[in-house]
């Protein structure tokens, strides 16, 4: 069974909590610092809310149903989605665009590579 580790993002009060690869969860943390670095350099109308990374942890033992684990992989897909529907003249959001997608293309391939082992 692969190791998984858990990156807990906090928006306003509100937790979430993304399992990852134990191999990715440092890059996801990562991506997370840097885009909030740069979500304040856009201009776009529409900005997603975007979770700030708190922490990460090797076991996660949630105490209360109204939480739940996120597949990495689920999560990067609608960081993608979110962040490739701004509209953005400005900024090169590209770059951005480029590293989340990077971190996708990784997911998907060791998604895919746990898969045909299990087989």
């Amino acid at each position: 069974m692969p190791t998984m580790r858990y990156v807990i993002l906090q928006l306003n009060h509100e937790l979430q909590f993304v399992e990852m690869p134990a191999d990715y969860a440092y890059q996801l943390s990562a991506l997370n610092l840097r885009l909030h670095k740069e979500i304040a350099k856009l201009t776009a109308a529409s900005v997603p809310a975007l979770p700030r990374a708190v922490a990460e942890c090797d076991r996660l033992d949630l105490l209360e149903e109204t939480h739940q684990i996120t597949g990495g992989l689920a999560y990067i897909n609608a960081l993608e989605a979110a962040f490739s529907a701004i509209e953005e003249s400005s900024y090169p959001l590209i770059s951005l665009l480029t590293e989340i997608r990077a971190l996708q293309a990784q997911l998907e391939q060791w998604y895919e590579e746990e898969a045909e082992q299990l087989l």
